[in-house]
C-alpha cells in the first residue's frame, strides 16, 4: 500500500485545511504542537486538539502508532502525529519526556535555532555539542519511543546525537546545504552520517530553504530530492513540508523571537522581508502534495523509491520509532 505523509506541518489549523487534507489524500501529518511553549502551554495545545477530533471525527484523528496510518487510509482520515520543534516543553524535568509521550508527543527537537538545555542551534556562532543533559535526555527519549529531531540545529550537535542516540534520529524539514546553502540546510557529510546510521531526512518546502526561493520549480525541488536519495540513501527520505498554511506574520515572529529577547530576531528572513514567504506555485496546501509524485519520477526515481519518497518511508520509520524500546 502506497501512502502519502507529510513529515512536518505547522498551519493555522482549521476545518478548511482538514477538509483540504482529504481532498488531498493525505494519510498523516506530523504537525508542531509547541514551539517555545512551557509544558502546561503544551498541554494546553493538546487540550485544543482534543476537541478538534471530537469536533470533526471523519476527517482526522489523533495517531499514536505507524498502525493508525493504514488505519486512516481505511477509514478515509488524515492521522496527526503531535512533535515539538523545542524542548522547552519539557522544561529542565527529565520525567516529562515520558509524560509527554504518553500525552501522545512523537517527535522532539533539542534545539530551535538557539542554543538550548540540550545542544546548540544551527544560529549559534559556537556550536558546542550535546549537553549533558542532552545527552541523558536523547536516552530517555530513545527509552519511551520519542523521535530525536535535528531540524534547526547546529552540525555539531547533530553529528553527537546521530552517534549518542541508540535508535535512528531524524532531521523532518531541511535540505542539502550543496543545493542550497542556508543555515537550515545540511551539509553531505552530515547527510551521508545520518543515512549510514538509519536515520531519516524529511526535504522542505518552505522558501527560505529553497534555490531561487518562492520561485523555486517543481522539477529543481525533485531534482534536489533525488541527490538527498544518493545522499542519505533509498527509503530514508521523505517529505517534510514545513507548511505554515493561513498563519499570520505575527506567528513567524513568535517562532524566531518567543521570550528569549526583547529584539526581533529575523532568522532566515531580513527587516525587509519580515514575514512568511510566498510559496512556490506548486505547493499551496494539501490538496497539492500527490503532484510531487510526477516530478520525482521525471527526476529519474524508480517507482519504489518515488512510493518511498511520498510516504511509504516515513510509514516504515514510524514503525520502528513510535514504540517503546526493546531490552536485548
Amino acid at each position: 500500500m502506497t501512502y502519502l505523509i507529510d513529515g512536518l506541518q505547522y498551519a493555522n489549523w482549521s476545518e478548511k485545511i482538514f477538509r483540504e487534507m482529504r481532498a488531498g489524500g493525505v494519510d498523516a501529518v506530523h504537525v508542531t504542537i509547541t514551539y517555545h511553549e512551557t509544558f502546561r502551554e503544551t498541554v494546553l495545545v493538546i487540550e485544543q486538539w482534543n476537541r478538534w477530533f471530537e469536533q470533526f471525527p471523519d476527517l482526522i484523528f489523533q495517531g499514536r502508532t505507524a498502525d493508525d496510518v493504514r488505519r486512516a487510509r481505511e477509514t478515509g482520515r488524515t492521522a496527526i502525529f503531535f512533535g515539538s520543534q523545542n524542548p522547552s516543553c519539557i522544561e529542565d524535568d527529565i520525567g516529562l519526556v515520558e509524560v509527554l509521550h504518553t500525552l501522545g508527543l512523537r517527535f522532539m527537537q533539542l534545539t530551535y535555532n538557539n542554543q538550548s538545555l540540550l545542544a546548540s542551534g544551527c544560529y549559534e556562532d559556537e556550536d558546542t555539542g550535546l549537553t549533558r543533559m542532552g545527552r541523558q535526555v536523547v536516552a530517555e527519549m530513545n527509552r519511551v519511543g520519542l523521535v530525536v529531531d535535528m531540524s534547526h540545529s547546529g552540525e555539531r550537535s547533530t553529528f553527537e546525537a546521530i552517534e549518542h542516540s541508540s535508535r535512528p534520529i531524524t532531521i523532518s524539514h531541511a535540505n542539502p546545504a550543496s543545493w542550497h546553502a542556508a543555515l537550515r540546510n545540511k551539509s553531505d557529510d552530515l547527510l551521508r552520517a545520518l543515512g549510514e546510521s538509519g536515520g531519516f531526512l524529511g526535504l522542505s518546502i518552505y522558501p527560505h530553504h529553497l534555490k531561487d526561493g518562492g520561485q523555486c520549480s517543481l522539477q529543481s525541488w525533485c531534482d534536489m530530492a533525488a541527490l538527498a536519495v544518493d545522499l542519505v540513501g533509498a527509503g530514508q527520505v521523505g517529505i517534510g513540508t514545513d507548511l505554515c498554511q493561513d498563519q499570520p506574520d505575527s506567528i513567524v515572529e513568535w517562532m524566531r523571537v518567543g521570550r528569549w529577547t526583547k529584539a526581533i530576531d529575523y532568522g532566515e528572513g531580513s527587516a525587509d522581508n519580515a514575514g512568511f514567504p510566498p510559496m512556490p506555485v506548486w505547493f499551496h496546501d494539501n490538496r497539492d502534495l500527490a503532484g510531487i509524485r510526477a516530478g520525482l519520477r521525471a527526476a529519474g526515481l524508480d517507482e519504489a523509491t518515488t512510493d518511498g519518497v511520498m510516504g511509504d518511508s516515513w510509514y516504515a520509520f514510524f514503525d520502528t520509532s513510535f514504540g517503546v524500546q526493546s531490552v536485548p
